[in-house]
């Protein structure tokens, strides 16, 4: 059985650091790409980071780059996001995704369909 859950969430101030895991169970993690989401509050799904299989090519929102960075161990079936310069508007559910890719990631939801999704952890960031 396939299950991604997230964990790491919870209240940090403006400027702290947190890091999100998304631990896999029921398929080989290096064949899959993951894909990290959030969504605040009345707005659209928006996509954070991802990271391709093997060698683990990786992508960043615009809105993170610089501060968030995305890595993975194949052994441990975890995918982690480092969150780092923390903003209030980063504030939201965070949730990990998979799909079985060749090559790359994107950060659009609908590449990784609907069936491979984790629940999400809460990042609240506020002071």
């Amino acid at each position: 059985q396939v299950q991604l859950v997230e964990s790491g969430g919870g209240l940090v101030q403006p400027g702290g650091s947190l890091r999100l895991s998304c631990t896999t169970s029921g398929f080989a993690l290096n064949d899959y790409a993951i894909g990290w989401f959030r969504q605040a509050p009345g707005k659209e799904r928006e996509g954070v980071s991802c990271i391709s299989r093997n060698p683990g090519r990786t992508l960043y929102g615009d809105t993170v780059k610089g501060r968030f960075t995305i890595s993975k161990d194949n052994g441990m079936n975890k995918v982690y996001l480092q969150m780092n310069t923390l903003k209030p508007e980063d504030t939201g559910v965070y949730s990990c995704a998979a799909v079985r890719r060749m090559i790359g990631c994107q950060l659009v939801s609908s590449y990784y369909g609907e069936d491979y999704w984790g629940k999400g952890t809460l990042v609240t960031v506020s002071s």
